[in-house]
């Protein structure tokens, strides 16, 4: 790891001498070999030295949060605001995460453990015309992986937050409004529209779906629902800055019995996220997801259930302000798909398990919607509906919103403008999808990001 070099004036704080009694030697002197003749001396040990950054390493991966402002950076002896930005490695194989660097706003974000490309993509990793190309992104203000880093570590805080304060009797409104405000603060949320969307904020509405239903429910207004103890719950949390959006879920159940259905999923994940990389076809990822999805059993009471891989859920490819732009779709099971991962771009590898038939449909009242980003222009004869999609595009532009975030804005009598608008291919509605009634549902989520040297897992954490 790259260190700055101390003086030969200073002495680092960290370089301390050492020395122990760690056995005594006697010495004859005059030929004698009495006691009052015997000397005894000290064995002393070589000087221990341990350079100022391996405490510096060793402090990052034990701080409870990766998101350190300039008041610790200088505790840490690292550059002050305006100089170049910094570099320690560290070991990713052992540590949390794999770097740290300032950013230009006097922020230091800590990056997530990253992969090297493997086989025949493992010359990117030391080749020169790759750390160019990366060097070219960090300098492009449209490209620079800054904005998704910063993402990324909000979305670790208020997840931590998140898992730690929610509890069963909770109301459902409670809880996406707790991880709503705090993405908001966080984030800093800048709300002004350039280019037609937010430059800050929440990137998606929070999915908090239950049981069978796997994944696009969040409360509507005048939801009742409560979080009980028997619950499982996968909560889907959305970041975004500047258009780039950290998509990363997990899912949380309170009682033993489905424990293995998590971890069944999170292992399916980690491995879509393994196989992930430039070259690689879609269709491969899959494939290695579902035979290790589908390993694993849930025993509940009497009966034994084999995990199944959703079918029709796939992960997604994410463009700026499209959390499912690109056009590009990760399939949680083996399919003949000979898509290939391109260099530079992000994906959200998440995978979905299920105790039933491994299959969802749509099912229930809708919440979330997107304006569609191509769509055809449409002469609205609705008022209302030309006023909605007047505030659709000031607040949202074409990132997802849901008829809380409209109540929020004070909109009032909207739902039939709301569905004129999708009914006229503007907007695009996502109701939930669920698997059969009785069965259970897991959910875990991870963006990525392939660099022309190192696949790096921006959402990654000491939890997930």
């Amino acid at each position: 790891m790259e260190v700055d070099k101390p003086t030969n004036e200073e002495k680092p704080v960290d370089e301390v001498d050492e020395e122990e009694d760690d056995g005594e030697e006697e010495v004859e002197v005059n030929g004698t070999a009495t006691g009052e003749a015997r000397k005894k001396k000290k064995k002393k040990k070589p000087k221990k030295k341990r350079p100022a950054a391996a405490k510096q390493c060793m402090y990052l991966k034990n701080c409870t949060s990766s998101y350190l402002t300039m008041s610790f950076a200088n505790q840490l002896n690292l550059p002050e605001s305006g100089s170049p930005r910094y570099s320690l490695m560290a070991n990713s194989q052992k540590g949390k995460y794999a770097s740290i660097k300032t950013s230009m706003d006097d922020i230091i974000y800590i990056i997530p453990t990253y992969l090297f490309h493997l086989t025949r993509n493992s010359y990117r990793t030391t080749s020169a015309e790759t750390k160019l190309l990366e060097k070219l992104a960090e300098e492009d203000p449209e490209r620079t992986y800054q904005s998704i880093r910063r993402a990324a570590e909000v979305h670790r805080q208020v997840r931590a937050y998140a898992r730690k304060t929610i509890k069963p009797g909770m109301a459902m409104t409670d809880i996406a409004n707790l991880i709503e405000d705090g993405v908001r603060a966080l984030v800093e949320e800048d709300t002004n529209v350039q280019f037609g969307n937010p430059q800050s904020g929440i990137g998606f509405p929070t999915g908090l779906s239950l049981n069978n239903c796997a994944a696009h429910y969040t409360p509507n207004a005048g939801d009742t629902t409560f979080l009980q103890a028997s619950d499982v719950l996968k909560v889907d949390i959305g970041v975004q800055v500047r258009g780039r959006i950290c998509d990363s879920a997990f899912t949380l159940c309170f009682e033993p019995t489905y424990e293995e259905l998590l971890k069944a999923v999170k292992d399916a994940t980690n491995t879509g996220v393994r196989e992930a990389g430039i070259d690689v076809r879609v269709g491969d990822i899959g494939a290695a997801i579902q035979e290790v999805m589908e390993s694993y059993e849930v025993v509940v009471g009497t009966d034994t259930y084999k995990v199944k891989s959703i079918e029709n859920l796939t992960g997604h490819s994410i463009m700026p302000y499209r959390i499912h732009g690109g056009g590009k779709s990760i399939p949680i099971v083996k399919s003949s798909d000979q898509t290939k991962m391109e260099e530079g771009e992000y994906f959200a590898i998440e995978t979905f398990g299920s105790t039933g038939r491994g299959r969802v449909v749509e099912s229930g009242d809708c919440s979330h919607y997107a304006k569609v980003y191509d769509h055809r222009k449409v002469q609205l004869r609705l008022t209302t509906a030309q006023n909605l999609l007047k505030t659709i595009n000031k607040n949202f532009g074409t990132l997802p919103f849901c008829r809380r975030y409209l109540d929020r804005l004070g909109e009032s009598k909207y739902l039939y403008a709301l569905n004129n608008l999708v009914q006229q291919g503007i907007v695009q509605d996502y109701p939930p999808l669920c698997d059969v009634r009785g069965s259970m549902t897991a959910q875990f989520e991870h963006t990525i990001l392939l660099r022309p040297t190192c696949k790096e897992v921006v959402s990654r954490g000491e939890d997930y």
